[in-house]
Parts: structure tokens; C-alpha cells; sequence
């Protein structure tokens, strides 16, 4: 693959390349934006800036990263968009990271051949992770690298209070789970789990976590790391995010902090 800007990871790509995954190896891969300021997290401006969502956005990808490099059996990669933008992925992710670029029109086109190329390239299992929860339980990563390399297919479904999901894992690239899913809905999470029921795939459910998209999730993140308050609905602790708490310091070290500004 030709490089066309300076890459801070190596990058795969199942089409071009040749791979050796080094032994029985999980990808734990975020799906991922670059990190521009217009281009990333929109809907937290208002209550913060373009910038500042931005910032905060290279902050969960540093956490989430940071969180991923720790799991044993696994293999931490940034699947971005778009192709020629590698370079603002700099100092995102912790050496041994590799990136992979998304392909597809669709959301779950990108989804789907995500897990078809790191399978292709000799992964034995993937977990597709979104970019927008930081402070996913560490256990809940461990739980689906572990499910996933149990013998037998299955999928792994990490759901979200807002009826989404922050994870899914396959060990096969079934089309199924991604098939007639009404995205960015609160029935995504029930939707799946239904498509993978009818192909009669055996589904594991990881507990249960939130993303942060919006103002009120953005009060429930700054509650949890800066006010030591697990999210209501939570069972185990979130991981330490430390860009995030530092910047979420950061901004409140105003009067009115931005989440606290939101009705």
C-alpha cells in the first residue's frame, strides 16, 4: 500500500498486504475518525467549542488505546477514515498499535469489512469498538477476548444504556448482525441481537456501559471521573481515563463548566 502521508503506525490492508499474525490473537479495534475539529463529535457543540471537541475526542482514543494495550491475547488496532489523513492519528495510540483503513459507503459496510479484513489477515477473532466511551470497564474487554477464544462460534455484544452498543466481537465475518439494523436508533442493540437469533448465532452480552455523544452523557462522564460516581446503571467500575479526567479538569476549572451549562 503506498504510503500517501507519514504514518505514526504501521498500517495493514488485506488487500495489499501481507501479514503474520503472531499466534492466536484477538484485534481490538477502534473504529475511528481523524481527530479534526469539525469533523469529530459535532454534537457536543454546543455545550463545548468545535475545538474543544476535537480535544476531547484525541482524549478518548488516548484512554480507549491505552486500555486496549493491556489486554492480554490481543492486538490493538486504529481502523480509521479517511485514507491520507494517517498523520493526525500521531501520538494517539501506544507503540505496537496498527492501523487498518475502513472501507464501505454504509455504516455497516465499514462494520462488516472491518471484520472481514482483520479475519483476512490472519486474526483469529475481532471486537469492533466505538470511539465515544473511554472509560469502558477494562473486565468487559478481558470478558470478550476471553468469549471469543472459547471453541465455538459466537458473537460478543457490549450494549449501551442509550440501546446501542460500544462492542461488538465475531469470529466469523457474519453479514447477519449488521442487516437491517435502524442505525444510530435506540433499538440498535435489540436489533442485533435479533438478527444474530434468526441466523441462529450464539450471542454474549457484555455489561452494560454508556457513550458519550451529547451533553447529557457528557455530565454522566464528568460525574463518573471527576465526582468518583459510577453511572447508575453500571455494575463495575469504568476504567481510569486519564487524558479525559485531565481534560475535563481542565475544562472545569471555570465557574460554569460547559456540562453544567446544558439543560
Amino acid at each position: 500500500m503506498p504510503d500517501k502521508t507519514p504514518s505514526p503506525y504501521p498500517i495493514l490492508n488485506a488487500v495489499y498486504d501481507t501479514y503474520t499474525v503472531p499466534g492466536q490473537q484477538c484485534a481490538l479495534a477502534i473504529m475511528c475518525k481523524a481527530p479534526r475539529p469539525g469533523k469529530v463529535k459535532t454534537r457536543l457543540a454546543p455545550p463545548l467549542t468545535l475545538d474543544q471537541s476535537a480535544a476531547l475526542n484525541i482524549c478518548f482514543l488516548r484512554d480507549t488505546a491505552a486500555n486496549i494495550a493491556t489486554v492480554s491475547g490481543a492486538q490493538g488496532i486504529l481502523c480509521y477514515t479517511p485514507v491520507g489523513d494517517e498523520e493526525a492519528f500521531t501520538g494517539i495510540a501506544p507503540t505496537g498499535f496498527l492501523m487498518i483503513p475502513q472501507r464501505g459507503d454504509t455504516f455497516d459496510q465499514r462494520l462488516l469489512f472491518a471484520a472481514q479484513d482483520l479475519l483476512m489477515v490472519g486474526y483469529t477473532s475481532v471486537c469492533l469498538i466505538d470511539s465515544d466511551s473511554p472509560t469502558i470497564p477494562h473486565e468487559a474487554l478481558k470478558q470478550a477476548v476471553e468469549e471469543l477464544n472459547k471453541p465455538g462460534d459466537r458473537v460478543v455484544l457490549g450494549g449501551s444504556d442509550d440501546g446501542g452498543y460500544y462492542l461488538i466481537g465475531l469470529k466469523q465475518a457474519h453479514k447477519e448482525p449488521f442487516e437491517r439494523i435502524t442505525w444510530s436508533t435506540s433499538t440498535v442493540f435489540e436489533e442485533t441481537k435479533q438478527r444474530c437469533a434468526e441466523a441462529d448465532i450464539p450471542l454474549v452480552e457484555l455489561p452494560l456501559w454508556y457513550d458519550v455523544d451529547d451533553g447529557a452523557t457528557l455530565r454522566t462522564l464528568a460525574a463518573e471521573l471527576l465526582e468518583n460516581q459510577r453511572p447508575p446503571f453500571a455494575k463495575l467500575d469504568g476504567y481510569n481515563a486519564t487524558e479525559t479526567r485531565a481534560y475535563l479538569q481542565k475544562l472545569s476549572a471555570t465557574n460554569n463548566p460547559p456540562w453544567k451549562l446544558t439543560s
